[in-house]
């Protein structure tokens, strides 16, 4: 009786909301428009009015003619496959995204995996705070920090000179380059990263891991059987995001350590699009550049949607 009752009272609600007026049901939920509504005017001020520029790849661009500047169709789009910097710039950027997506990507579900294990509450709350810091840490910061332990006069190199071995500087070997990239961005984001792990981990039933116990389940068949199915569509999820921005490696980090390998080995799109446009004044070619590495993007990120949906994930939308 009492669910009879709850299910027509659900119904009466949602019947209710249907012919309410629209107006009326804004101004109901007026403050929560209002909390929505600085990051709506942040999304359109500078993420979606910006896409209007993208008109100055059509064109021989001029800062002092503006959007009269002359049409060039698509030469600028032409030239990407004639410029041999682009061709370097783009094998940079996915040999540095492949890496991440190895070996950044898998790091912090392993790691909230081990934060998530840990019996003790106040210590696993501190590890994460401990894990946390980096990710607020700036880039300039952090590749001084670098700088001091793998450059030329750094701790790694004053200890092998103290030994009388042969010094070498990491930082600015060109072989080294990416892997430090990655090994960068591992150390600084991976504890940020298991907030929606650690997260989507208190999601999961506990009576699973109960009743696998019972039926004398291990610790890493639980794992495999529990903890992980329970957190696949997050992990989904996630992947597809990662897509989204798998041709932007990180503007900042690779501008400040570019110089010290030089372009060959350091530059990747987004550097290029800077060197290239705002620098080098090639501001329509750059352009080009940029739109076209946004639509690949897109293009990777609905692929990506639509494999997921086809194993049965929800995917992202």
């Amino acid at each position: 009786m009492h669910g009879t009752r709850a299910v027509r009272a659900r119904t009466q609600r949602r019947v209710g909301r249907s012919t309410t007026p629209l107006r009326a049901r804004i101004w109901r939920e007026r403050w929560m428009y209002l909390f929505i509504l600085p990051g709506f005017v942040y999304f359109i001020v500078f993420r979606y009015l910006p896409l209007l520029g993208n008109i100055i790849a059509f064109q021989d661009y001029s800062p002092f003619l503006g959007f009269h500047s002359p049409w060039v169709g698509l030469t600028n789009f032409r030239r990407l496959f004639t410029d041999p910097d682009v061709g370097i710039a783009i094998q940079n950027t996915i040999a540095i995204s492949l890496l991440q997506l190895i070996f950044f990507f898998p790091a912090p579900i392993i790691l909230a995996l081990i934060l998530n294990s840990m019996p003790s509450e106040p210590a696993k709350r501190l590890m994460q705070s401990i894990l946390y810091l980096p990710h607020f840490i700036s880039w300039v910061i952090i590749i001084a920090l670098w700088q001091q332990l793998f450059g030329g006069a750094g701790f790694i190199n004053q200890f092998l000179r103290n030994g009388g071995h042969d010094t070498i500087n990491i930082m600015t070997n060109p072989g080294f380059f990416k892997p430090l990239v990655v090994l960068e961005l591992i150390w600084k984001e991976t504890g940020w990263g298991t907030i929606i792990i650690l997260a989507a981990l208190t999601r999961i039933d506990v009576t699973l891991y109960e009743a696998a116990a019972m039926d004398g389940a291990s610790g890493w068949r639980r794992l495999w059987h529990v903890t992980l199915p329970g957190i696949r569509g997050v992990i989904v999820l996630l992947l597809i995001l990662r897509l989204a921005t798998i041709l932007s490696t990180g503007f900042e980090q690779i501008f400040l350590q570019r110089n010290a390998v030089g372009a060959r080995a350091a530059e990747v799109l987004d550097t290029f699009t800077y060197f290239r446009g705002i620098q080098g004044g090639d501001w329509g070619f750059a352009a080009a550049v940029g739109l076209v590495k946004g639509l690949v993007a897109a293009v990777l990120v609905f692929a990506a949607n639509r494999i997921a949906k086809t194993f049965g994930e929800e995917g992202a939308f």
